[in-house]
């Protein structure tokens, strides 16, 4: 059994003031991040803790707590990580946050699973997309038509070269 795999997820419930945020969190969390992780802690209630170390301080969730504190909430569900090593604390942090960044859309897929949940006529902004994000998504595209403003992709290798009359 490999180490992730025999590490328990225990959950505790601990007063909003309790976790400590990290000192030295590279992460910038907006408020507009902010705002929708409390419409989703709101809509959805909890489903990921905040992660501290064994001193509380906060390994990943500072937006989770910002949005927790927001809400006016007295309590928030805390993991604590006392199976890692700081530099594992220190690292994890990093990549709980950058790993987020390698992640992209199928936009095959994503207009489908908008739509489904429009059917329903669920809020879509609780989906965490823009007003603007969700139109393009959903804008259905029509045969013959372009954007004005759209401009193809350079081909590799073009059609006309330097010296052709």
């Amino acid at each position: 059994m490999t180490h992730a795999a025999s590490a328990a997820l225990a959950v505790k419930w601990w007063p909003i003031d309790k976790p400590v945020p990290y000192a030295r969190n590279a992460r910038v969390c907006p408020e507009s991040a902010i705002a929708k992780v409390a419409g989703s802690l709101t809509e959805f209630g909890w489903r990921q803790p905040i992660v501290v170390d064994g001193d509380g301080v906060i390994i990943a969730g500072h937006t989770r707590l910002l949005a927790a504190q927001r809400l006016g909430l007295e309590q928030v569900p805390v993991h604590i990580a006392t199976d890692l090593t700081p530099q594992q604390v220190k690292a994890y942090r990093l990549m709980d946050n950058r790993s987020a960044q390698e992640s992209s859309w199928d936009m095959d897929l994503l207009p489908l699973e908008l739509a489904d949940l429009a059917e329903f006529e669920f809020d879509l902004a609780l989906t965490g997309f823009e007003p603007d994000e969700l139109a393009a998504i959903l804008a259905e595209e029509t045969e013959g038509l372009t954007d004005p403003d759209a401009v193809p992709d350079l081909p590799e290798e073009p059609l006309s070269k330097p010296g052709d009359l």
